[in-house]
């Protein structure tokens, strides 16, 4: 296969799927920041066991939410599958204003992961970058030269592992693929009560991230030293859970400021190759435009009266 015609694959693909990808890698380039803001977790003495199950008797009375999620950044609580105030921890009241940077976060993932309501775009389009960047490697070693070209062509190469390892561990995810070991057997379901209250034996609920029923499953999600780690609840105990590898690397929550601020790299790079591939692709077309009226009016010309 000859490399003008993958050249003309790689930029229709990505004119293709140009805006879908703009609001992907927008929207990534936000959520690459959230751990490391969230990471650093609630002030000193804010949250304790008795804190939180306080605040859970009396919001819900009846013991019926699934779950709880704590902003940290916003000292905000929200309880999952009740309709229920946000609560600002500070006060221990319902929350009288928003978050706007957990309003902007929350946005954010929801058109991430839903591009609004339309997850099948979302994963043809992350299927249409790897692709697009499969066809960049298969063109070869470009020849670096300081213009635009030579600039798209840099960026890609040099940080390559980094953006082909954020679309494929996305992938993983839609698929359900961990890389995790057998977890742990869950014990039998557990009230949201106890388990806050079997979690702050062992952890320090300021960097509680959430509790929540998943596929059955009773967990929680606890900021330490950076990382993001997954514990469920046992006859034993609070056991950890496997690390999800490509959900760690896909948020960069194997290590807040590290893996944070490389997202934020690989979001600015990707959204500078979408961007200078367009401009490319126009700068091209216009110069196709000039000439093709020039030769127009040399045929008008050149025919006799």
């Amino acid at each position: 296969m000859n490399n003008a015609l993958l050249l003309k694959l790689h930029r229709w693909i990505s004119l293709v799927f140009a805006i879908p990808l703009i609001a992907i890698i927008f929207t990534g380039l936000i959520l690459s920041v959230e751990p490391i803001i969230q990471s650093r977790g609630l002030p000193a003495g804010m949250a304790d066991a008795d804190r939180l199950t306080g605040l859970l008797q009396r919001y819900d009375p009846a013991a019926k939410a699934r779950g709880l999620a704590i902003n940290a950044n916003g000292q905000q609580m929200r309880l999952l599958g009740v309709n229920a105030p946000v609560i600002d921890l500070a006060t221990g009241e319902a929350a009288t204003a928003s978050d706007p940077v957990g309003d902007v976060l929350l946005w954010a993932r929801r058109t991430h992961e839903h591009l609004l309501g339309h997850d099948w775009l979302v994963i043809t389009s992350t299927i249409a970058m790897v692709v697009i960047m499969g066809l960049g490697v298969l063109m070869g070693w470009p020849r670096l030269r300081n213009s635009l070209s030579g600039w798209h062509k840099g960026a890609a190469w040099f940080t390559l592992p980094l953006l082909l390892l954020s679309p494929i561990t996305g992938l993983f995810m839609v698929l359900g693929l961990t890389l995790q070991g057998n977890p742990p057997p869950a014990a039998a379901t557990l009230p949201l009560a106890d388990a806050v209250r079997a979690i702050a034996q062992s952890h320090d609920v300021a960097h509680l991230a959430m509790i929540a029923n998943r596929g059955g499953r009773m967990m929680a999600r606890v900021y330490e030293a950076g990382e993001l780690r997954a514990y469920t609840f046992t006859a034993q105990g609070v056991t950890p859970l496997p690390r999800n590898w490509p959900r760690l690397l896909h948020e960069g929550n194997w290590s807040a400021l590290i893996a944070g601020s490389l997202n934020v790299v690989v979001s600015v790079v990707l959204f500078g190759l979408l961007a200078t591939g367009v401009m490319l692709w126009s700068r091209r077309k216009l110069r196709r435009r000039p000439q093709s009226a020039a030769k127009a009016r040399d045929r008008t010309a050149a025919t006799p009266a």
